[in-house]
């Protein structure tokens, strides 16, 4: 399944097009390389007695909570084929797990939402939803 991932997240790099403050899961970009951004942005704002505003959220067990069908639009509007939605779409139909506890493990259960954990495509896929987020904020921003 690993394989068959990258090889979508392959295809899928292609016509992606990512906004350039997007710097989680990007290649050639670190969230270092954000850091030094912000602290720049930061030096040049103080120095010129400008207000800067900003902020940072916290992302703490994010990938279990996206909306699947927050992930499909996502995925639509920044123009992925119909075909690779669908074929992400056929990765999380029926998904299933178990959870591992110190007493063994529980019954299998649907996963309904949220992001696989483990996944090779999953970061390229949040990261789009997030690209998706930060775009409509800054629509919505004076």
């Amino acid at each position: 399944m690993k394989v068959w991932e990258r090889v979508v997240e392959a295809r899928l790099r292609k016509v992606v097009e990512f906004c350039e403050q997007q710097y989680g899961f990007m290649p050639r970009k670190s969230t270092t390389d954000a850091i030094f951004a912000l602290r720049i942005l930061m030096e040049k704002y103080r120095d010129g007695q400008r207000e800067l505003h900003y902020v940072f959220v916290d992302l703490e067990k994010a990938y279990d909570r996206v909306p699947r069908e927050e992930l499909w639009y996502c995925m639509r509007k920044s123009g992925v084929a119909e075909k690779y939605v669908r074929v992400v779409q056929d990765m999380y139909e029926r998904s299933r797990t178990v959870v591992r506890c110190a007493v063994g493990q529980t019954e299998e259960f649907n996963v309904e939402v949220g992001l696989h954990q483990g996944s090779a495509l999953s970061p390229f896929l949040f990261a789009i939803v997030m690209d998706q987020l930060s775009e409509e904020v800054r629509q919505e921003s004076p």
